[in-house]
């Protein structure tokens, strides 16, 4: 099995938890290659590395990875999803942040993992992404996102209005300091502290949040994500901020956008015993009562 080890921001602290990924890998025969961030630690915690760099898209795909194994928190699933685009390789990650909805394998169960992983028990999800299509363009050869599309205000207190039309009907026009739709996935972040509705993987749906909406009556939507959502935006400053993830661009009032649901999706790796429904108990302290 060929694995790609991912991470962003490797911090000497973590340096036990990467030597322990990289022992158990080399215990089972698996070869190990890695990105850019990793592989400038490697010196820092193992002599004789036996470890390949890879740069890009191209790369990865012409190594033909089995696994891509993230070493970080969710931002770090979300980033890994850039360089694999519509290669279709799965992705497990290591919890090395806080709360992790995605970065499923905590660093006391890495051995147990890898058994798992060796001995052929896990399964493959397929979460649905968001593709953004604009004109001008932004954001290059990665328009989506596994988590969420985002509008913001920027340089100015003042709210701003989003013009919202599903299909190319009329739904609302937003006063607020922002606009999210999120995925399933995504339902459990930003949109969720905006107070969005958690919804299961899978469902094939977009949630539609409002951030700091100045009408009460407004509330999170869900709809069906065969749906295009387009926008209009407009406030008292000529610069917005639009976000994929955690990837971010300035546009202006003269940008036409519209998400839609991608053609390909994202794969994630899922371990025996975890869960979505567990991962809620154990993050959210669901069925949990302090007094008992």
């Amino acid at each position: 099995m060929k694995i790609l080890l991912f991470g962003r921001f490797i911090k000497e602290k973590n340096y036990p938890s990467l030597l322990k990924v990289i022992k158990e890998a080399e215990k089972r025969k698996f070869e190990l290659y890695t990105n850019d961030m990793v592989y400038d630690h490697l010196d820092n915690i193992i002599d004789t590395p036996n470890i390949k760099l890879i740069k890009g898209y191209a790369e990865l795909a012409k190594e033909k990875i089995d696994l891509v194994l993230t070493l970080g928190g969710d931002g770090t699933i979300l980033q890994a999803t850039t360089i694999i685009q519509d290669l279709g390789i799965p992705i497990l990650g290591v919890n090395l942040g806080r709360l992790g909805f995605l970065a499923s394998v905590e660093e006391k169960y890495i051995s147990e993992s890898f058994d798992q992983i060796d001995a052929g028990r896990y399964q493959i999800e397929e979460r649905s992404m968001i593709y953004l299509e604009s004109a001008p363009g932004i954001f290059g050869s990665t328009p989506y996102a596994l988590n969420d599309f985002t509008l913001h205000k920027r340089d100015t207190s003042s709210m701003i209005t989003i013009h919202t039309y599903i299909n190319g009907d009329y739904l609302n026009s937003y006063w607020a300091d922002g606009l999210i739709v999120a995925t399933p996935t995504g339902s459990t972040g930003y949109s969720l502290s905006c107070g969005g509705p958690i919804v299961f993987p899978n469902t094939g749906n977009f949630i539609i949040t409002p951030v700091a909406p100045h009408n009460l009556n407004v509330r999170p939507l869900v709809i069906s994500d065969t749906s295009v959502i387009s926008f209009e935006i407009e406030g008292r400053s000529e610069n917005f901020l639009c976000t994929l993830d955690s990837r971010f661009e300035t546009i202006t009032s003269d940008h036409q956008l519209a998400v839609r649901k991608c053609d390909f999706n994202t794969k994630l790796l899922s371990l025996k015993n975890i869960t979505f429904l567990r991962t809620i108990h154990e993050k959210l302290y669901w069925g949990s009562d302090n007094r008992n």
